[in-house]
């Protein structure tokens, strides 16, 4: 069981109606957050759960144009209502009226829920601040958070269990109702289905005749997590030969390094641009996923897709692929580090193409999805 320092009485859990959940970004952490909040779900069956989340990433919580609260369904399967925030544009114009009015309104929709516990799963000074804004009467929080100062806005700070993200999130959890924290295979993940997200997907597949196929994922949130680009049309080569075309998920300003990676995979690579309800659906349909610790690879994971994680500064037992099967590959020369250098990390050049082909290969197994070519 998770400790909480000032626990709630078993009468004050029994009276819990409404929570909220602040975990406001990124993608990666938004997945590490769901099997939480499936957890407090079954905890609290009849609750009414709320979450409130950059505007950016709402897509992982509840397809574009579903309805923001209401009754669950396939397009809102996790949460009751999604409040949504955009603080970075809040911050480029914080005295506008616009912003203002923007503020005052979220503010109002969040209180007027009457949330009896919020719960922040970021553990940022700003993420502890809105749980503490929405006037829910009592607010869990880490009692080591990621920064430290954003503890002094709960009320009551649990002492996470488990290295990696996902335990420490779910002992969290346990403690708002004085529950075990739940055994690994017991996760859970619940992200939206969009069907006009999934139908522009199967068009774009069937339009480029792709089947099966691996997702490789060569961008990262800073440039010490990217393994070498080039090594990623060397891939696309080794899977081809396997039976796996291979799609290039990219961002915005990423362009220029997936024609280049197209060119050099000699044909077995297509770069696609998705939403994220796009690359929801996408990462349905793949056969296997290749990348470094991003947000695209811990979707993958959540979606039980096999994984192929390359990892150089950060550490694997806490930000690894969870819940799925998985191979990952780093260097013992790799030291962790939060730093956001801009170049690659040394450890991760000596993870060769021919290493990452070999774990795609034990992973798609000899009877597994697809089969090799003949001849």
């Amino acid at each position: 069981m998770s400790e909480a320092l000032g626990s709630l009485t078993p009468a004050q859990r029994n009276n819990i109606e409404r929570i909220l959940v602040v975990r406001l970004s990124a993608m990666g952490d938004v997945v590490h957050t769901l099997p939480a909040v499936h957890f407090l779900r079954a905890a609290f069956p009849d609750a009414y759960i709320g979450w409130l989340i950059e505007e950016r990433w709402a897509e992982l919580l509840c397809a574009g144009g579903a309805a923001r609260r209401g009754a669950r369904s396939a397009m809102r399967p996790l949460v009751d209502e999604v409040h949504t925030v955009n603080l970075k544009a809040w911050r480029r114009s914080a005295v506008s009226i616009s912003t203002l009015q923007q503020i005052a309104t979220v503010r109002n929709d969040v209180r007027g829920v009457r949330y009896d516990v919020a719960i922040d799963l970021q553990g940022a000074i700003r993420s502890a601040v809105l749980a503490q804004w929405s006037g829910a009467g009592v607010v869990y929080g880490a009692a080591a958070p990621w920064e430290s100062p954003a503890s002094l806005w709960y009320t009551r700070k649990v002492l996470t269990r488990g290295r990696h993200v996902i335990e420490q999130n779910l002992s969290l959890a346990a403690a708002v109702g004085n529950e075990a924290q739940p055994e690994v295979p017991d996760i859970c993940c619940d992200l939206p289905h969009d069907p006009k997200a999934e139908a522009r997907i199967e068009q774009r597949l069937a339009e480029r005749g792709i089947e099966a196929f691996a997702i490789l994922n060569p961008g990262a949130g800073w440039g010490a997590k990217r393994w070498p680009a080039d090594r990623y049309g060397e891939v696309a080569r080794g899977l081809a030969k396997l039976g796996l075309r291979s799609i290039l998920n990219f961002g915005p300003g990423e362009d220029q390094l997936v024609r280049g990676l197209e060119a050099a995979s000699g044909g077995n690579a297509a770069g696609i641009n998705c939403t994220i309800a796009e690359l929801i659906a996408l990462t349905r349909r793949a056969r296997l996923f290749v990348g470094g610790d991003t947000g695209p690879l811990h979707l993958a994971a959540a979606l039980r897709v096999p994984v192929v994680g390359i990892y150089g500064p950060t550490d694997p037992a806490r930000n690894g692929p969870f819940g799925t099967r998985s191979v990952v590959l780093r260097s013992a020369e790799s030291v962790t580090t939060h730093a956001r250098f801009s170049e690659t990390e040394e450890g991760m050049l000596a993870i060769g193409s021919e290493v990452v082909v070999g774990a795609a290969e034990r992973l798609l197994g000899e009877d597994a999805f697809v089969r090799r070519p003949r001849g």
